[in-house]
């Protein structure tokens, strides 16, 4: 009798592979500052500023653009499932949605565990404060 799935060398090579690509992908995060963020419908949303990624996984989770010509503030833009081009990045949500993101202040480098469950709410995105001594999910690379 056959077992199904993968064998236990090509298992390996595969978990090896996804490991490699993950590399290449936070190696590349500082390459990503200042690319144009695209939505899910292909309209620009603006210029990535920062990533913050995942206390605890290391997989960037949110981007911030600015926007507005006077006053201009931070908008945090989920970055899960993000495609890579040349010279742009394309998340899975629509422009609206962005434009419609709650106004963050930021007080330093961190954002308050409110404004981080107010992020994830607001995109429909599960959040569970992580167990470290912040009680903050999201870091600033």
């Amino acid at each position: 009798m056959e077992k199904e799935g993968a064998p236990p060398a090509e298992s390996a090579a595969l978990s090896e592979d996804k490991e490699q690509a993950r590399t290449v992908i936070h190696r590349n995060i500082a390459e990503w500052r200042g690319k144009d963020l695209i939505d899910s419908f292909g309209e620009k949303i603006g210029k990535l500023q920062d990533v913050y990624v995942d206390v605890e996984t290391d997989e960037p989770m949110f981007g911030t653009v600015k926007e507005g010509f006077i006053g201009r503030h931070l908008t945090f833009v989920p970055l899960a499932g993000v495609g890579l081009g040349p010279d742009s990045l394309q998340v899975a949500v629509s422009r609206e949605q962005v434009k419609s993101a709650p106004n963050i202040e930021m007080h330093g480098e961190e954002l308050s565990q409110a404004d981080e469950s107010t992020l994830y709410h607001h995109y429909q995105l599960n959040y569970t404060p992580p167990d470290t001594t912040s009680g903050r999910r999201l870091a600033r690379r």
